[in-house]
């Protein structure tokens, strides 16, 4: 979701140019940032780039600039001006009138010059045309930047599955080493040694132990995880849950864990899994 584009466009006199910034967020965060002549456009600002973006929090600035046609054109209220220099004219004859009048002081009068703002309405129009091209630079930023995301969540979870076929392959050696150290301390308290009793107990071990069905659902939700990759859609919340559920699957692991191998094994699916959370928060 972290991207910049910036385009710009000059025509008579008029220059446009349009910045926009996206960074992480949980949900989709539009800030327009319009001169004072473009503020009507602020809902169409906001309607363009949610059509667009579905996450992530959007600064939208614009620059404008106006030289000749775009300026304020300044007339004179011509019967006005007659009336004021027709008063001056009287007065300037009286003789304590010594020195003219001051042409700024006549220009100044309430309503003799009136200021005339131009059309905005084409420039305007203009601006959200521009604005959608600089989306279109945006949109294409996000993915790439999505495409070298994707690429990276997917190395984790092949390095993840690694883990998983691991602590598959390491449960039966614990169970196994339980059960000899279980019957070398029995051995030590127990002339006859009660092999049946010794197999119950391994049985009911083994069953606290065993951690097959969490193994299954990481590997489910890491298929998950690579077929969501592949979809043309906003993915970014469903990765969010998906993260949440191989975390509690690796915390899980960690609980029933009966040897430091398993637990290395346990702290490595973690390590792995937060590494793709902090990279799905630049996803949409």
């Amino acid at each position: 979701m972290t991207s910049f584009a910036t385009g710009g466009c000059t025509q008579e006199g008029i220059e446009l140019v349009w910045e926009l910034r996206s960074v992480n967020h949980r949900y989709l965060e539009i800030q327009p940032r319009l001169p004072e002549d473009f503020r009507q456009l602020d809902a169409g600002v906001r309607e363009a780039v949610a059509r667009r973006l579905g996450r992530g929090k959007v600064e939208c600035g614009l620059r404008y600039r106006a030289s000749g046609a775009g300026t304020v054109a300044i007339t004179l209220n011509q019967p006005l001006l007659e009336q004021v220099l027709g008063a001056m004219e009287e007065i300037r004859s009286c003789e304590s009138l010594l020195k003219e009048p001051d042409i700024m002081a006549v220009l100044s009068w309430p309503g003799v010059t009136v200021a005339t703002a131009p059309d905005l309405t084409p420039v305007q129009e203009q601006a959200m045309d521009l604005l959608e091209t600089v989306l279109d630079d945006l949109v294409a930023t996000r993915e790439r930047e999505g495409q070298r995301l994707a690429a990276l969540i997917e190395n984790r979870c092949e390095l993840l599955q690694e883990q998983v076929e691991k602590a598959r392959k390491r449960m039966p050696v614990v169970i196994e080493s339980i059960r000899e150290r279980l019957r070398n301390r029995l051995a030590e308290v127990a002339e006859d040694l009660d092999e049946q009793r010794l197999e119950q107990e391994m049985a009911l071990l083994a069953q606290r132990l065993d951690v097959d069905e969490e193994m299954d659902r990481l590997s489910t939700h890491l298929q998950e995880v690579q077929s969501v990759l592949k979809r043309d859609e906003p993915v970014g919340r469903r990765l969010d849950f998906l993260m949440q559920e191989l975390n509690r699957e690796a915390n899980t692991l960690g609980s029933k864990s009966a040897d430091s191998e398993t637990t290395a094994i346990s702290v490595e699916m973690k390590v792995l899994i937060e590494q793709m959370r902090e990279q799905v928060q630049n996803i949409e």
